[in-house]
């Protein structure tokens, strides 16, 4: 199966609410490598590349996010392979 690579960011009471932990959690289970982090103005940012069905279920969980999220809106591109090994949280 082919690899996807999606920029996504998402907007809403993203920060302070273990967001980019959970993203964590969820990318390594399901195979899903690349980065998340939060941003100035309160979205939280993420890459993530894998095979397309691994990364539609990672875009799936971040349209809720963890339990004390309020996610308002997913945005979603497409990018360019970057071969990440693992996925990181970047602070």
């Amino acid at each position: 199966m082919a690899l996807v690579h999606k920029n996504i960011t998402i907007q809403g009471k993203v920060q302070g609410v273990y967001f980019r932990a959970s993203a964590k959690h969820i990318a390594d289970q399901s195979g899903v490598k690349g980065i998340v982090q939060n941003k100035p103005g309160g979205a939280v940012y993420a890459e993530a590349e894998g095979e397309a069905d691994a990364v539609e279920k990672f875009i799936s969980w971040c349209n809720t996010g963890p339990a004390a999220a309020k996610v308002f809106s997913v945005e979603v591109t497409d990018g360019l392979l970057k071969g990440y090994e693992d996925f990181n949280v970047i602070r």
